[in-house]
């Protein structure tokens, strides 16, 4: 048997972006793979290129920033193929504004969706990985929560750097119970946000490896994290970031 055969997925925010490729690398690996998104629709329309039959990919409809969506959301996938033996926390809101202009409600609606939903999907997961006896979670952070938003704005960074601090702290509950808590920390990644591929070829320039980095890489990272050589590795951060922070 496959290392990863018959086991199961979830990863938040799949339907497109980063989290997509994430989706079709632990598919190609041999997970099950649950597409959780708000959009229902791309995650269906993905879901059915991975697998038509529905065996090994599924759309699951979840609004992270709502606490009862998540509950909902992860027992609809518990009642379909059982607890997730892995949980990538991928979904989260970017909102580009100056510091001196964020007000509360922004805020707020920034850590809800990017910091919170992290929280309580981690407590879904890691107890049921907890029963088991074995589990992969990964948090997507962001050189944003390492080194300030540069872009981003302040919420941003702030619910990235909140979810490393929390990747370290269910790393400690679950270190005894087969289950490891990692995050990987992206920069400089080309996506649609950072503009046409001259725009990524410029920013790549100023990069010590001399190119931007593609969501086939980031995926490539997560792989690792989430399967059967990693298990000596919990708590820490994979940087994907070109070596534009090093540490």
């Amino acid at each position: 048997m496959a290392p990863n055969e018959n086991r199961s997925a979830l990863v938040t925010g799949a339907a497109q972006g980063l989290g997509a490729a994430i989706a079709r690398r632990l598919h190609a690996d041999g997970f099950r793979v649950a597409i959780a998104d708000l959009n229902i629709d791309t995650a269906t329309a993905l879901a059915l290129e991975l697998d038509a039959s529905g065996a090994t990919a599924r759309a699951l409809a979840v609004d992270v920033s709502d606490a009862d969506s998540i509950h909902r959301a992860f027992a609809d996938q518990t009642a379909a193929w059982g607890a997730p033996d892995v949980l990538v926390n991928n979904a989260g809101r970017t909102v580009r504004s100056s510091i001196w202009d964020i007000t509360p409600e922004e805020w707020d609606a920034v850590l809800r969706t990017n910091l919170r939903s992290y929280l309580v999907f981690c407590q879904l997961a890691g107890s049921a990985m907890r029963d088991k006896g074995w589990g992969r979670i990964v948090n997507m952070a962001s050189f944003a929560g390492q080194q300030g938003g540069l872009v981003t704005g302040a919420h941003y960074a702030a619910s990235k750097a909140g979810a490393l601090v929390l990747t370290k702290i269910f790393a400690r509950e679950l270190a005894g119970d087969g289950v490891t808590v990692n995050s990987v920390s992206p920069a400089a990644i080309h996506t649609p946000a950072m503009g046409s591929d001259a725009d990524a070829a410029e920013i790549g320039r100023t990069l010590p490896v001399g190119r931007v980095g593609t969501a086939e890489e980031v995926a490539a990272a997560v792989a690792y994290l989430v399967g059967p050589d990693s298990g000596f590795v919990t708590g820490s951060t994979l940087d994907v970031n070109g070596g534009v922070f090093m540490r």
